[in-house]
């Protein structure tokens, strides 16, 4: 591949100015309507739970009592996802869903190192993700009781009502598109400028043939 020259390319770039602006604006006019009109904006909401010794003095409460908390922290997680729960949980505010497309908006987490618990749940509405995290809590809560015998789980955090979509950053977004666009612009211009080989003055004659320019020949222009 010959060696590019600077100064030239970025001439051809001015030249081919309309074209990288053309290329910018369509995608970045794309990508923008992507977001505000395709793109389906999702909404979370997190509750949090905590395990606790189920001892009414908490001057009763042992090294054991926490152990076994720690260890039942992984245990307890996968029950907030189990089918027992979250079938209670469609049942109780009569969602129109599957177990399976539930679940597939529940994700759970244990904060290292803690008997700490999140239960996060995304859904296209706001509202509805709140009152789901909530109550998948609430029956969490009372299926432990039901399985152990054990009142060890309170909720720290009840969920709150999402105020943004939190898969839709505009702002970030915009300037996404602008830099695909910049860069897709510039490189159809780079393609064009590789591409051709047309001999347009003296210089490209005596740099790239070797030869000595000795006259050129006017343009004329025809009648």
């Amino acid at each position: 591949m010959d060696n590019i020259n600077i100064k030239e390319f970025f001439s051809y770039l001015l030249q081919k100015a309309w074209l990288i602006v053309a290329i910018l604006l369509v995608i970045f006019a794309g990508g923008e309507a992507y977001t505000t009109i395709f793109k389906t904006p999702l909404y979370d909401s997190t509750t949090n739970v905590v395990l606790i010794s189920d001892s009414k003095n908490t001057s009763d409460l042992t090294v054991n009592d926490v152990t076994l908390s720690n260890n039942l922290v992984k245990t307890y997680s996968e029950i907030v996802k189990s089918r027992n729960v979250l079938s209670k949980v469609i049942s109780g505010l009569n969602l129109q869903m599957s177990y399976e497309q539930l679940a597939s908006k529940v994700s759970v987490s244990s904060v290292t190192s803690t008997q700490l618990i999140s239960i996060r749940v995304v859904n296209t509405n706001a509202k509805d993700a709140q009152m789901i995290a909530n109550r998948i809590a609430k029956v969490f809560k009372a299926e432990i009781k039901n399985i152990y015998g054990i009142d060890n789980v309170q909720i720290v955090d009840e969920a709150v009502e999402a105020t943004s979509a939190y898969n839709i950053n505009i702002l970030k977004e915009s300037i996404i598109y602008l830099m695909i666009g910049l860069i897709l612009g510039i490189g159809a211009a780079y393609l064009l400028y590789a591409l051709d080989k047309t001999i347009k003055d003296t210089e490209t004659v005596e740099n790239k043939l070797g030869l000595t320019v000795v006259g050129v020949v006017p343009e004329v222009e025809q009648k």
